[in-house]
């Protein structure tokens, strides 16, 4: 008899995410290895993640052992209030779809805490097991991007929800481990696991031969540094940009592609600054955006100076080094380690500081980076096979699988 899984995710292909990918990647590895055991129920939403990028995708879906029903929420521009309104819409078309089917496993996906939430809500409703995927510190994010007042109040009111979401939980799995402090300090009965990010094959296509290998580029010319994915508070953009583009201007020019909340924070700052080096253009599909990556001279990634970034593992980092390209990353805390010790040719700055940021850059070799062994331990394919094995563990059913595996 087969598991059946709900398996819940905010964000779903095509629409364009971390979690995104992140979710298909499961689904995939659960088809892949463990077919025969499952059956999979994917909610999710039509694709919402930037208003400026546009896709269409079937509401239903059904294959062999998986569906995939996509749920229209009112679009959002990345605000806290209009993404809170997008995702009530979510929450209670997920109750209506999932009410009155059975299931023996809830997964739940979640970097906003709130999809883990109401995947702990239907579990305790039903009786099921709850499997979560925590992508990022709620608590703490919103400490960080709320005004101080009201982000005490914030975390408060969180802070009781979180506790009965991972306290639901049978199993809770944590994408980094600088979660690690956090989650033990306030769940010390809880065992976690840490199936992290990883490197989707896509990005594992062998750069061109052309690539340049020396120091520098062969004739002069600007350097080209890149950065693609979400334009936040979070990502701090319009606080480094601006200013480090304009410090070498004769030197790079920047191409930033990518949408959100922090957007137009962004154009005023490059427009004060009187910046002509940096070049803005909307999210696009991952294809497209390997291209822009192999043209590339440096990779460019910056998280803001919050609290809540000092414990994350951004996926970016893995995309990044798979393309064995110069790698020049704002990061502090546990990703400024990871980074620093673990992908060669990679220079960490202090977030938001200028003069390192600038003394990083001077550290780079605008060279090609053989980076096999980081290649071979964070491939996602094998971190996902792992993963759905762990995940069909927590069945009721793992008795009958653990017969037959």
């Amino acid at each position: 008899m087969k598991t059946r899984i709900l398996f819940l995710s905010f964000y779903y292909p095509p629409d364009l995410s971390a979690g995104s990918f992140r979710a298909e990647a499961l689904v995939n590895a659960l088809l892949d290895n463990v077919s025969d055991h499952v059956e999979i129920d994917v909610i999710t939403t039509q694709p919402n993640r930037y208003h400026t990028f546009k896709a269409t995708a079937p509401s239903y879906e059904r294959f062999s052992n998986l569906t995939v029903q996509r749920l229209a929420v009112p679009s959002h521009k990345s605000g806290f209030v209009d993404q809170a309104f997008s995702f009530g819409s979510f929450a209670m078309q997920v109750c209506k779809v999932a009410r009155n089917k059975q299931y023996d496993l809830i997964f739940a996906t979640s970097s906003r805490l709130m999809t883990a939430s109401l995947g702990a809500y239907i579990s305790k409703r039903t009786g099921t097991k709850l499997y979560l995927d925590i992508r990022d510190i709620f608590v703490d994010t919103l400490q960080g991007v709320l005004p101080p007042a009201l982000g005490r109040i914030a975390s408060a009111i969180f802070s009781s929800v979180e506790a009965t979401t991972i306290r639901q939980a049978a199993k809770v799995n944590l994408i980094s481990p600088g979660f690690t402090p956090y989650f033990k300090k306030r769940y010390p009965e809880k065992a976690f696991t840490f199936y992290t990010n990883g490197i989707d094959e896509l990005f594992l296509t062998p750069l061109p031969a052309t690539f340049a290998t020396q120091s520098l580029p062969a004739t002069p010319r600007k350097l080209k540094i890149v950065y693609a994915g979400n334009i936040g508070a979070g990502q701090g953009l319009h606080l480094i940009v601006p200013q480090l583009a304009k410090r070498l201007e004769k030197e790079v020019d920047f191409h930033i592609i990518g949408s959100g909340g922090a957007a137009e924070r962004l154009k005023k700052a490059l427009e004060n600054e009187k910046v002509s080096n940096v070049y803005l253009a909307q999210p696009m599909k991952r294809d497209a955006l390997l291209k822009l990556y192999r043209e590339a001279d440096v990779l460019f990634l910056h998280l803001n100076d919050m609290k809540a970034f000092r414990r994350v593992l951004p996926s970016k980092l893995f995309e990044y080094a798979a393309t064995e390209k110069p790698i020049l990353a704002g990061l502090s805390g546990y990703p400024g380690r990871f980074a620093s010790t673990r992908i060669q040719n990679a220079a960490v700055f202090n977030p938001c500081d200028i003069e390192d940021a600038i003394r990083s850059f001077r550290s780079l070799e605008f060279r090609q980076t053989t980076r096999n062994e980081f290649i071979q331990k964070y491939s996602r394919k094998a971190i996902k096979r792992r993963m759905a094995f762990d995940l069909l563990k927590t069945s009721p059913k793992h008795a009958e699988f653990k017969q037959t595996e």
